[in-house]
């Protein structure tokens, strides 16, 4: 069952006109389908205004932060602020997913927690305050909650990536994920997974998905790897 939607209203620190814009933000396709709702109830649309005033406020951003980088990087950039893992850690900092509204089959196969709705649900609470309360507020939310803290950020949703160039060319032996644990009925399973480099375990890692558990692992080894240059 979803959580009080009043509690997210605090926690984001933004303060609806038309509270409705905020609860349709939350429902997903599921809940509007199996409660015989119009399709355009479901927080769709709003997902597709998000996206939009998303991509320009992290260009401005992107722009400004960075006067010397040439348009492409720039591209590259803001592509791995606004992708689905990033924008899924950002919906998972803000519990985002305890308030959405879900048909049961989504429910009960893990949909709190599934990145692609999380972070979908988050480009729709953008759409929701930028017609609640225009561009300003948007930009507020998205500086304050997506465009905060963005190496730490990229560290945990692209530690794989970060984890390979780290090791080649410094380190031998090949990075190798193990999966060591497997718990749960199929529609909600755990999985336990280790990066060992060479034959040395660097991080433990878990997940609802086996490459979730991976990139945890990943994030723990790269701050063993960090913590190890600096002795």
């Amino acid at each position: 069952m979803e959580r009080d939607v009043k509690e997210l209203e605090n926690r984001i620190g933004y303060r609806f006109k038309d509270f409705e814009l905020l609860r349709k933000a939350l429902k997903h396709s599921s809940y509007t389908n199996e409660n015989h709702q119009a399709k355009y109830a479901c927080n769709e649309r709003l997902e597709f205004l998000g996206d939009a005033v998303l991509e320009v406020i992290s260009s401005e951003f992107l722009y400004l932060e960075n006067p010397k980088m040439p348009e492409g990087e720039l591209t590259k950039m803001r592509a791995s602020i606004v992708c689905e893992p990033a924008l899924a850690f950002c919906a998972k900092e803000l519990n985002l997913g305890e308030f959405l509204m879900l048909g049961k089959g989504e429910e009960t196969t893990g949909g709190r927690k599934r990145d692609s709705v999380t972070s979908d649900a988050l480009e729709a609470v953008i759409g929701a305050i930028y017609l609640d309360g225009g561009f300003a507020n948007a930009k507020e939310f998205v500086h304050k909650f997506i465009l905060n803290d963005l190496e730490h950020k990229k560290l945990f949703y692209d530690s794989k990536t970060i984890l390979q160039e780290m090791v080649q060319g410094n380190m031998e032996g090949e990075i190798d994920y193990k999966l060591i644990r497997e718990e749960g009925p199929d529609h909600d399973k755990t999985f336990t997974v280790t990066v060992l480099i060479g034959d040395t375990v660097y991080g433990e890692g878990t997940g609802r998905t086996k490459k979730a558990a991976q990139q945890q692992a990943s994030y723990q080894a790269i701050l063993k790897l960090k913590n190890d240059d600096k002795k």
